[in-house]
């Protein structure tokens, strides 16, 4: 019995693990680096008759060369709601429209714009590992609370909590290897 309870409190904290950990790779990938990549636009957000809908429901998404992004909207009459959008997003692209596809040229990264988005990756990531602790203080509490009411011995709630610990690190190594990464590759343009 107390080993299922153990159970239910681990793989809840595990669960929200990997949530935190696959959302914060997902923010990183909506980091600019120097190179066009569809994550970059696909979540933004167009008005299209009156409704928001982002722009993967509007559009599909080719990468002809390095720093070239090209949007075909799957409705020729929602091009102007995308190239405005576009152009409010704050990713400081200037789209340009043959008729038929809009083109995204991507400048070459400065240094100093690399460094900023350096930090934002880090935040980002910071607030990954903050999501992932706070998945496991959770459990940890759900945990002392099953041991103060008799459903588990101090033994179990000791092992349990070294098994936390042990998940806490594993998704905090798998933030920080994204982050290298992304940083690497922020940095290389």
């Amino acid at each position: 019995m107390s080993d299922d309870l153990i159970e239910v409190a681990t793989q809840g904290a595990r669960d929200r693990m990997v949530k935190a950990s696959a959302h914060a790779r997902a923010e990183f990938a909506g980091v600019r680096t120097g190179r066009a990549n569809p994550s970059l636009v696909e979540r933004i957000p167009v008005e299209y008759y009156g409704a928001s809908a982002p722009l993967q429901q509007l559009a599909s998404f080719s990468v002809p060369e390095a720093r070239m992004l090209l949007v075909t909207p799957y409705d020729k009459a929602s091009m102007p709601a995308i190239e405005k959008a576009l152009m409010n997003s704050n990713l400081g692209l200037n789209p340009s429209n043959d008729g038929i596809t809009i083109r995204l040229a991507f400048p070459p990264l400065t240094e100093e714009r690399r460094k900023e988005y350096v930090k934002l990756v880090k935040s980002k990531a910071e607030e990954g590992r903050q999501s992932i602790r706070g998945a496991r203080r959770d459990a940890r509490k759900e945990l002392e609370g099953l041991e103060k009411d008799g459903d588990i011995s101090t033994d179990d709630l000791h092992r349990a909590e070294a098994e936390l610990d042990k998940l806490t690190k594993q998704f905090e190594a798998e933030v920080d290897d994204a982050l290298s990464a992304k940083t690497v590759e922020l940095m290389e343009g």
